[in-house]
């Protein structure tokens, strides 16, 4: 009669092979994470620049297009509009630059300063809103602006808006 041998445990090869696994399993959550962990960073900042456009949206929205004292004999700031305060129509900030970026009521996000604002006015014509035509040959202005985060584009808009 043969006896048999009951074994208790583990042998050596098994405990290697679930080493392994969860080892890998440690390693494949690591990296996992690594990537959320920068998506997550990236999504934030594309989320701040959307927020930085639409501020210059809400700030030009109640302008005027045109300089309402000396109407279209003008594109862009007028003599004497040097500053951010003194802007008072939409194609005042043509060609502005805002580092650190401005909010609605013009007041700086110095807690931003790694960002930028970019503001472009042109005239575009009335049949294709993509073609750009003259200062003031047009009732037509295109509004773009482009966000940069430590001098590298992340995200732009354009708006049109109406000289009535």
């Amino acid at each position: 009669m043969r006896v048999s041998r009951r074994q208790d445990g583990f042998s050596f090869v098994e405990i290697l092979i679930s080493i392994i696994l969860v080892g890998l399993s440690i390693t494949a959550l690591v990296f996992a994470s690594n990537s959320f962990t920068m998506s997550n960073g990236a999504g934030a900042d594309l989320s701040t620049a959307e927020f930085l456009i639409e501020q210059i949206r809400e700030l030009t929205t109640l302008l005027p297009v045109v300089d309402p004292e000396t109407t279209t004999t003008q594109f862009g700031a007028e003599t004497g509009e040097t500053t951010l305060a003194t802007y008072d129509d939409v194609d005042d900030f043509n060609a502005a630059t805002f580092s650190p970026p401005i909010d609605a009521s013009r007041t700086q996000l110095t807690t931003l300063t790694a960002f930028s604002q970019s503001v472009t006015v042109s005239n575009v014509s009335q049949s294709n809103f993509d073609t750009a035509v003259g200062a003031h040959a047009s009732d037509f202005v295109k509004i773009t602006v482009q966000i940069f985060l430590n001098g590298r584009e992340i995200s732009s808009a354009s708006w049109i808006r109406a000289n009535y």
